[in-house]
């Protein structure tokens, strides 16, 4: 008798331009594929959220030459969204504490706060990084 076995991994990579523009079109994308993997709206809209502040940071910090794209990534395995934005700057996230005042600076706070786990690594090839996090489809 075989033993079950867990369904294919699901992969869908978009590349959009560093602009500010693309972090609308990215939620829009995410929403689009969420739904189509049936995945549960709660985890869909924090995930929406947790991507825009990824792609906020990606279009407004990496400086790097025009034309550099940013690549946003969605993988669902082992009961788990996983998401991943990669660009071309090395310059790896740093936390801060944002004042009630201040407009930014809360982004990688919200990370810790609402996600099952993320972290930030250097990409294979060497230019620039990787900043991912990771919600669990079951028991939200």
């Amino acid at each position: 008798m075989n033993a079950p076995t867990s369904p294919p991994p699901r992969d869908i990579e978009w590349r959009l331009p560093r602009h500010p523009r693309s972090v609308g079109r990215a939620r829009v994308l995410l929403r689009e594929q969420a739904r189509s993997w049936d995945l549960p709206e709660e985890v869909t809209e924090t995930a929406a959220l947790l991507l825009s502040e990824l792609m906020t940071n990606a279009c407004r910090h990496a400086r790097v030459s025009p034309g550099r794209e940013v690549r946003a990534r969605c993988v669902v395995r082992d009961e788990k969204l996983r998401v991943e934005v990669s660009d071309a700057s090395d310059a790896m996230p740093q936390p801060r504490q944002a004042a009630p005042e201040d407009e930014s600076g809360r982004g990688l706070s919200l990370l810790t706060a609402l996600a099952d786990g993320w972290d930030a690594e250097r990409r294979p090839c060497g230019i620039g990084k990787t900043v991912w996090f990771e919600l669990k489809l079951v028991g939200a």
